[in-house]
């Protein structure tokens, strides 16, 4: 499979837990979720940086407006980086520029060099946090392609303007900046009484992609397996 724009990419056969190969020429920059690489062939150099919305030394990193990310840069012609997130399951483009996108943590994988991007704080509507707290997303500028990653498959949810939809937080990866949308707690004290968490609900026109399964939920699953001293 090969980007609609400029990014030469292909995914490997595996349908739960590919790998994104990407094809840099000389000089080619993409950015990638650190930790993401897995190999890399030909002169590629890898470096760490912080994007700090704009903002000189530390005030972007006290504000929490900041994380890190790694640039590849091919230093030959040919050159290929394979790439893969922390979680299996699937990984899929999309396009930035007609359409802008924000994405939930963890949902970036990469993105061609002329992509942007900044985090949003998130302010939240519900009583968590006692209103005072907020979440951070991450939303891009630009144009090109970005590569998103999602725990298990992947579904795209498409708003006509007329029903809003909710949907828990953990299961959002991406959704189109047109939409408006807010943060709640689901029921109850964050959730206790239906055991849901924090949910957004969007409303207007747009896209939202969900992953089917929550890192959250299986991390906790997990957990009662192992034994505690």
């Amino acid at each position: 499979m090969k980007g609609v724009l400029t990014m030469k990419y292909e995914l490997s056969d595996s349908a739960f837990a590919p790998i994104a190969k990407v094809q840099l020429s000389k000089g080619e920059k993409i950015r990638i979720e650190p930790g993401a690489m897995v190999y890399e062939i030909g002169e590629i150099e890898l470096e760490g940086q912080m994007n700090t919305n704009g903002k000189k030394g530390i005030g972007g990193a006290l504000s929490g407006e900041s994380f890190f990310i790694s640039t590849a840069t091919a230093h030959s012609n040919d050159a290929m980086i394979a790439i893969a997130p922390a979680v299996p399951g699937k990984i899929f483009s999309l396009d930035v520029g007609a359409e802008h996108w924000r994405l939930n943590t963890g949902a970036f994988l990469a993105s061609e060099e002329d992509v942007n991007y900044q985090m949003k704080r998130q302010k939240l509507s519900g009583a968590l946090l006692g209103g005072t707290g907020g979440l951070f997303v991450m939303e891009t500028t630009g144009s090109g392609q970005i590569l998103v990653s999602a725990f298990g498959d992947v579904q795209k949810i498409d708003l006509d303007g007329l029903n809003p939809v909710i949907i828990d937080n953990q299961h959002v990866i991406a959704w189109t900046s047109s939409l408006d949308y807010n943060i709640r707690v689901a029921s109850g004290t964050f959730g206790f009484k239906t055991g849901e968490g924090v949910v957004n609900e969007f409303h207007g026109r747009g896209s939202v992609y969900i992953q089917t399964r929550n890192l959250e939920s299986f991390a906790n699953h997990i957990d009662t397996f192992i034994p505690k001293s």
